[in-house]
Parts: structure tokens; sequence; C-alpha cells
């Protein structure tokens, strides 16, 4: 399994797993005691509930470490002013007279029902190292195509909410 990630992608993952370990850890293993305690193990609900939810966190820091260890780092060599991964943009959709706004991310993290096209998508291929007042052409396919203008690019790289990323 190869995963293309930028270097933030594996810095924002690295703070999960040390998170998962540290934090989330050891407040399920103290839910796993405490459900534990409660005596007959066999018709304990609480204690296998506890015990799927440590499991779950163990499998998450595996898939993690996984992920870090056989990525692909992506460079983003898009210059300030240029459209690259991890940079949202604004685009006005001729064919739909609207603007439209998305975030350009690894396939990782691709969501576009969230509007964080992957890298990797005809639009996310478009769009690279194009400027703003660019007219850029999205071909679909062999048959369909749409152009776009870029409006806005916004270069931070923060994370969407604050909080931690999932992959």
């Amino acid at each position: 399994m190869n995963n293309d990630l930028t270097q933030k992608d594996i810095e924002d993952m690295e703070a999960e797993i040390e998170h998962r370990k540290v934090v989330v850890r050891k407040e399920l293993l103290e839910h796993v005691k405490e459900a534990r305690s409660h005596g007959d193990l066999s018709e304990n609900f609480e204690y296998y509930a506890a015990k799927k939810e440590k499991n779950q966190n163990e499998s998450r820091i595996r898939y993690l470490e996984r992920m870090i260890r056989t990525a692909n780092v992506v460079d983003d060599n898009a210059k300030e002013d240029e459209v690259g991964i991890n940079k949202t943009v604004t685009v006005y959709v001729e064919e739909d007279d609207v603007e439209e706004e998305y975030k350009i991310v690894t396939t990782v993290r691709e969501d576009s029902l969230n509007g964080m096209v992957s890298n990797e998508s005809p639009m996310g291929k478009a769009l690279l190292g194009h400027k703003v007042g660019d007219r850029v052409e999205i071909a679909v396919s062999k048959d369909y195509s749409y152009f776009v203008v870029i409006k806005k690019i916004d270069n931070s790289t923060v994370s969407d909410s604050g909080e931690l990323r999932k992959f």
C-alpha cells in the first residue's frame, strides 16, 4: 500500500498517533478496568464494549503507522500565488454560473462531498500550478470538459477545524 502524503499529512498523522497512545489509550484502559470490576464477564456488556473500543484505537494506531511507513512523500512545489496541495481555491464555473470552493489534497484525504478534491482528480490535476485569473479547462472525459476561472487562492495550510484530521 503506497499512499501519496505531504510532509504536513505525515506530521498530522504522527500527532494523532501520539494523542491516541498517550491520552486515548490511557482512558480506554481505565474503561476496561472499570467494566471488569462490575463482576461476571460472561454477561458484562460494558466490558465487551470497552474492549472493542480499546481494540479499535489500537487498530487505528497500527493503520496510521502503516500509512506513514509506506507513504510516498509528495512535494508541493507550488509558489505562493499558485494552486497547490493543501490550498483552498475558489473557482467560477462558467457553465453553471456559480462560484465553488475546493481544497486540493492528496488522494488519501480526498472527500469530494466536503469540497476536498484529490491532486490526482481531473479538477485537481487541471488546477495545480495555475494562478488567480487563469481560465482552466477541466477535462472530465475525452468527450466532456468545462471551464473554470480561478477567483481566489487561500494559502492557509491549517487543518480545517483545528482538530486532528482524520485519514
